[in-house]
């Protein structure tokens, strides 16, 4: 057995720890912190694929953006954890179940004719292959349009998100842009003309105390 066998399966297995813990910690800030050790193993199955690229932009994007946003988020928050905890057992037979299907899924996918599971391990690449090209390649030749219906998607989630949040909230302080854009300085600044007003010499002048 390789080196690269045994450390695939140690990955993998670490991968699978991690999951698990995910879904089973009744702490959210525990599960966020063992996702971030899942995307950081994956990044470890990358590095085994010859993909540097996708390994460092899953540690960057997922890790250093999304999932340190996502854990000050939840640590921020003041989180009722025991109603959390209500509904496990309620809901435990019906999550087995979907469980066993997507076990199911995998198995049949994997398992199946077309999985081609005996392949060997890749020759090594040149000193300058770039990943990222190729990358690019794919996406903006072979997968141009399910690479721009994500984008769409994306996009429309985006707009869907702010939409909902914005909704039905009369105390919230907004302005029209195209009223901002036609305003004039005459509906904005206005100058006022006042006489000037010249104090007595007496009441400028301090008071004594007539007891000193």
């Amino acid at each position: 057995m390789s080196f690269q066998l045994i450390l695939f399966y140690a990955l993998s297995a670490l991968l699978l720890f991690a999951g698990v813990r995910v879904i089973t910690s009744k702490n959210p800030v525990h599960a966020a912190l063992n996702l971030v050790l899942a995307f950081f193993v994956s990044a470890g199955h990358w590095l085994l694929l010859q993909s540097e690229f996708l390994a460092i932009a899953l540690v960057l994007v997922y890790v250093g953006a999304v999932m340190v946003l996502f854990l000050f988020v939840v640590m921020m928050l003041d989180i009722n954890f025991d109603k959390l905890r209500e509904g496990f057992w309620k809901h435990l037979p019906f999550a087995l179940v979907v469980a066993v299907v997507l076990i199911a899924e995998m198995v049949y996918v994997l398992g199946g004719p077309n999985a081609q599971l005996g392949l060997e391990v890749p020759a090594p690449l040149a000193a300058d292959y770039s990943n990222v090209r190729d990358i690019g390649l794919q996406l903006y030749t072979t997968y141009l349009y399910p690479f721009e219906l994500a984008a769409v998607l994306l996009l429309v989630g985006i707009v869907a998100a702010i939409a909902l949040t914005q909704r039905q909230r009369k105390e919230t302080k907004w302005v029209d842009p195209a009223t901002q854009v036609v305003v004039k300085r005459d509906d904005r600044v206005r100058l006022v003309k006042m006489a000037a007003v010249k104090r007595d010499d007496a009441e400028d002048a301090p008071t004594t105390d007539n007891n000193a």
